[in-house]
């Protein structure tokens, strides 16, 4: 006997509906897995057969097929189990059930018959809302996960025998998992912790302003981490769009840590350097997100940037561009989001006191010097569009009982700015200055003739190249949106062309 149903898996971080189609026919007993299977998939006979067992059910012993298609995409996991196992006994006719095109079958049985939670739910969920699935059986530790989505019943079941009770009429689920939301952000750290430092907070705001990358270089204990972990507090709230962006990926990589909670605070991912390319950017045989992805709508810290390979700096190239990753595979191109804010840190030179030597003289040779920043090239530093020198704060400073502004007072102003981009790129895909296009820059990046003269000067001492134009025009715009005014002014051209004067001190 032959029956289908529907099941799903996880293909970069999309849902990807799955048909299990099972056939029982005479023969030696065997239990064959086909369509690509990985290990887990192929190690289901095995959990199936002893799950149908220690349910109080019979598990046939006949020839048993089951076919996962489409069957030219690699299929892993052990999502299928449920689906399997239910296939299988409705092929054996041991359970009768309507029909079950509309229905949806994801969840990972343990020996004794129990469903295990699994990791991309919500992706799953999705993608069935999207191929008009109604009904949704999963595990109950994911029920509240999957709630997210609306328009699909939902049956959160806790083992096989529960989900067969279930179609035979048995038992049905009582209440409902309901979405919720996760309280205002409340943060361990604030901006007025920091002392001194002022023009470096300046940049700060004006890159949340308008998520433009962001580079620190100062001398050791500056504060410049400090600083950095303190961004999260002055970034927008997300919406609710952005919300399930970041909420899918965090539950496809398995970082949820309250399921059925939307995420709602902006990530912080700050990878160690010795991460490989894959794991900033992505990869594996069936890809899965890296770091850049993880920090999707949010902020990516790379702490000690030349100590990074430069291998894996310079895939950084793409993401930090297209604002996503493509990668390649013989069965796949895969595209991942990476709409981030890039914050970077480093020292001047080794020992970290190249050109502070008032504080301490510098140890370093130039070769050393030379071969540390060399690790950084010039179309990642153009890249970046706010450069900015951290220098060591003195004692007077660090002693005073003055604090500074606070992060709420700083994240009001930017939101402000953020609105008024809102309302600028109203209708397009993106929302924000540092992701303006050729056109948005000719149509909104208009320079009065005091403000063009500064900018020629500048192209022409700094040895600026085209990207680099392009970018101190998008800061402009920013600060101008931070200051409410509609035209950009000389003094907001003068102060986005200090924000990349350093690439000509320390890379001259």
């Amino acid at each position: 006997m032959y029956t289908k149903l529907y099941s799903a898996s996880v293909l970069g971080i999309d849902g990807r509906l799955v048909e299990v189609e099972v056939d029982i026919s005479n023969g030696l007993p065997s239990f064959d897995i086909v369509g690509l299977p990985d290990s887990a998939v192929r190690e289901a006979k095995d959990r199936v057969r002893a799950a149908i067992k220690n349910s109080e059910a019979h598990f046939p012993l006949q020839r048993i097929t089951t076919n996962l298609a489409p069957a030219d995409v690699k299929k892993e996991g052990s999502g299928f189990d449920l689906a399997i196992a239910l296939g299988v006994l409705i092929a054996s006719g041991q359970l009768t059930a309507d029909s079950l095109q509309r229905t949806l079958f994801i969840g990972e049985l343990a020996l004794d018959g129990s469903l295990r939670p699994l990791s991309g739910v919500l992706a799953m969920v999705m993608a069935a809302r999207e191929a008009g699935i109604e009904e949704v059986v999963l595990p109950a530790a994911n029920a509240a996960e999957g709630a997210l989505v609306d328009g699909l019943r939902l049956v959160p079941v806790v083992s096989l025998a529960q989900a067969v009770a279930y179609f035979r009429g048995e038992w049905r689920p009582t209440g409902g998992p309901t979405e919720q939301m996760c309280e205002e952000s409340v943060f361990s750290v604030d901006f007025a912790d920091v002392q001194g430092q002022s023009h470096v907070k300046r940049a700060m705001e004006v890159a949340a302003a308008g998520q433009h990358n962001l580079l620190l270089i100062g001398p050791p204990g500056s504060g410049k981490t400090m600083l950095a972990r303190r961004i999260p507090t002055i970034l927008p709230k997300m919406s609710l769009q952005e919300s399930l962006e970041v909420t899918k990926i965090c539950s496809i990589a398995g970082l949820i840590k309250e399921r059925g909670r939307l995420i709602t605070e902006r990530p912080f991912r700050s990878p160690h350097h010795t991460i490989s390319t894959a794991g900033l950017v992505g990869g594996g045989t069936v890809p899965k997100p890296g770091e850049v992805s993880l920090a999707h709508r949010g902020v990516l810290f790379l702490d000690e940037l030349p100590e990074f390979s430069k291998t894996v700096l310079e895939v950084l190239r793409q993401p930090l561009e297209d604002r996503e990753v493509t990668l390649g595979r013989a069965r796949a191109v895969l595209t991942f989001p990476a709409e981030l804010m890039l914050v970077a840190s480093m020292n001047p030179c080794p020992c970290g006191y190249f050109g502070y030597e008032e504080d301490r003289s510098c140890t370093c040779t130039p070769h050393q010097v030379s071969r540390y920043r060399s690790k950084i090239s010039g179309p990642l530093l153009d890249r970046i569009d706010i450069h900015i020198e951290v220098p060591k704060v003195d004692f007077k400073t660090l002693s005073g009982a003055e604090t500074g502004e606070s992060s709420t007072a700083i994240r009001d102003r930017v939101n402000r700015a953020r609105e008024r981009q809102a309302r600028r790129f109203q209708g397009k895909e993106h929302s924000t200055n540092s992701t303006m296009s050729t056109a948005d820059i000719r149509e909104h990046c208009v320079l009065d003739k005091e403000s063009r003269q500064l900018m020629k000067q500048a192209f022409d001492t700094l040895g600026l190249s085209a990207r680099a134009h392009d970018r101190i025009l998008k800061v402009a715009r920013t600060i101008a949106d931070l200051a409410g005014a509609e035209q950009i002014s000389a003094a907001h051209i003068a102060e986005a062309i200090r924000y990349r004067a350093l690439d000509r001190k320390f890379w001259e």
